[in-house]
């Protein structure tokens, strides 16, 4: 992802058009990216992140990163000079209820006092240091064999092919692409084409497509096994994040 530019980390809100986004930039401060409507997807030179209305994205000062958005999507950012996360790279964090409604409320224009805003801020503060982080990350790997056994899986999450197919397809053997997967990218096989696949459906989901159309195109056997396993992953099932 080619280096572009410095953008100031404000805090606001915008919205942003079906596949519309924002170029590769970076910020001088901390930030919290949350889509307010809609799916947002960040990414790095490390990875992607696909955010729904339950997860907000830290990104911290100096990081290159670009937005994407799926559906019609509100983006809203909350710029941070201090680090209350004491975390020095991307990652998902839950929104609660409540986190959700500081966050609308703290980046809607500005109408309270300036000792409202203060207190609101505190609170804001408080309730993402409690936020638990949650895998939403799907990291981009380095080696020319293991990336290329990713782009066949890109470009149809549905393929059942096992390791070993995929291996076939690539030049490298099933050991090797095993040994890859855990070095490069943290987790085993299994789980990053669930990862992946989760990526695609929240974008699917975002552009309007039934539960059952998302589960047949990434993959998932039956509907119920996709909804289960979007259930454990987000907090909630694929037709109420819809509603």
């Amino acid at each position: 992802m080619p280096e572009t530019r410095q953008r100031p980390a404000t805090t606001g809100h915008q919205p942003i058009q079906a596949g519309g986004g924002i170029e590769p930039h970076w910020h001088d401060r901390n930030q919290i990216v949350y889509a307010g409507r809609g799916v947002l997807s960040v990414t790095t030179d490390a990875g992607s992140w696909v955010a729904p209305a339950t997860r907000a994205i830290w990104i911290p000062a100096g990081t290159l990163h670009q937005h994407r958005a799926y559906g019609e999507t509100t983006l809203h950012t909350v710029g941070l000079q201090e680090n209350p996360l004491e975390l020095d790279a991307p990652s998902a964090l839950v929104v609660s209820p409540l986190l959700r409604e500081l966050i609308l409320t703290y980046t809607e224009p500005a109408e309270n006092q300036p000792d409202e805003t203060q207190r609101l801020r505190a609170v804001l503060l408080d309730q993402l240091r409690r936020s638990p982080q949650r895998p939403t990350y799907l990291p981009t790997p380095r080696d020319a064999r293991l990336a290329a056994a990713c782009d066949v899986l890109r470009e149809d999450p549905a393929d059942t092919r096992t390791l070993t197919e995929l291996g076939r397809a690539v030049g490298a053997s099933e050991r090797t692409l095993s040994r890859l997967f855990k070095v490069e990218l943290g987790m085993t096989f299994p789980q990053w084409r669930t990862q992946l696949r989760l990526h695609e459906a929240l974008r699917l989901l975002a552009e309007g497509d039934s539960v059952t159309r998302v589960a047949h195109a990434c993959g998932w056997a039956s509907t119920s096994a996709f909804i289960d396993t979007f259930r454990r992953a987000f907090g909630h099932t694929p037709g109420s994040r819809r509603a």
